[in-house]
């Protein structure tokens, strides 16, 4: 993973938090790189994701999800339940 540290300069541990930070609040993405922007007492990132290819989509209620897991169980059992049609 590329880090930069943009307008400042930032100790390790701090970065490591704002890594840990990214790859909680994007659970499920590959994090390719972050820029970390200091800008006065303040920070901003700016988060890179990796190219994620993925086998299957589904669709639920007009989204897009790459995994059954993050419907309900209403929508898991009516996925099961569905007619699978020939591509």
């Amino acid at each position: 993973m590329k880090i930069n540290v943009i307008g400042g300069e930032m100790d390790r541990r701090e970065i490591d938090e704002y890594i840990k930070y990214a790859g909680q609040k994007y659970v499920g993405r590959q994090i390719g790189g972050i820029d970390i922007i200091i800008d006065g007492e303040y920070v901003d990132l700016k988060v890179h994701f990796k190219d994620m290819d993925f086998q299957r989509a589904y669709r639920s209620a007009d989204y897009l999800v790459n995994s059954m897991e993050k419907l309900n169980d209403a929508k898991q059992k009516e996925f099961s339940e569905k007619e699978r049609h020939k591509v």
